[in-house]
Parts: structure tokens; sequence; C-alpha cells
């Protein structure tokens, strides 16, 4: 089996129920840039790698999206910059894994849609 047959992943798509909130949500709160959008879809560029917005086609993609974990420099800054934007978060950062000098951290938020992501940051001790 060849193993190189899928390179990365480009794109993901977010179920959306409300186009426009949610596009203000990703763009203002988020801060991602704004490829371009339609009536019913909107892109982000993320690093390489797109996040499609989308009112579902079919009842069946019309189900919250898996966890995407956004990685930031600074998760407790980053915390506090979008509790004041008025993000929805599920917990507060916490440490979920240590690796020898390495601690990931992660905190839970939801979007305007009803999706849960997350934050995570690597942090050296």
């Amino acid at each position: 089996m060849d193993t190189t047959m899928i390179k990365n992943v480009g794109q993901i798509g977010i179920p959306v129920k409300d186009i426009n909130r949610a596009l203000d949500f990703y763009k203002d709160k988020l801060g991602l840039s704004l490829l371009f959008n339609t009536d019913i879809m909107a892109f982000f560029e993320c690093d390489g790698l797109r996040l499609m917005l989308t009112l579902p086609e079919k009842e069946e993609f019309a189900h919250s999206s898996s966890v995407i974990y956004f990685q930031v420099a600074n998760i407790k800054d980053t915390y506090e910059r979008l509790v004041g934007k008025e993000v929805i978060f599920i917990d507060e950062p916490h440490v979920v894994a240590k690796m020898g000098q390495t601690e990931t951290w992660m905190v839970f938020f939801k979007d305007t849609e009803g999706n849960t992501h997350a934050f995570m940051s690597e942090v050296q001790v």
C-alpha cells in the first residue's frame, strides 16, 4: 500500500445554522482571515489549512463538527482576550499532558453554532 497517497489535510468543513453569525464569529472573534464567502459558505485561511463554514446540503450533514484544536502561542493570553470578546468557554486553560520538559495546555470553547473546539499550546517548562 502506498503510504504517501495522502499529503495533508487541505480543508475542514464546519456545519453552521446561520452563515452570517458564524462568519462574524470566526472572522471577528477568532481573527481568522476570510478568503471569500457566498450565501451558504465561507472559507477561511488557517496557516495552509482551509476552514469551510457551510449550511448543510442535506440533513445527514447537519450535526456538530469534529473538535478542531487551534494551536496558539500563549493559551492564557488567547483565553483572556477572547473572554473579553464574549467567546463561551467550557473550561479554563489547563494542562492535559506532560512529556519531558513540555506541557500541553488546552481550553475548550463553543462557537455560535454549537460546535465545540479547543485552543492548545505547548509550553516548555
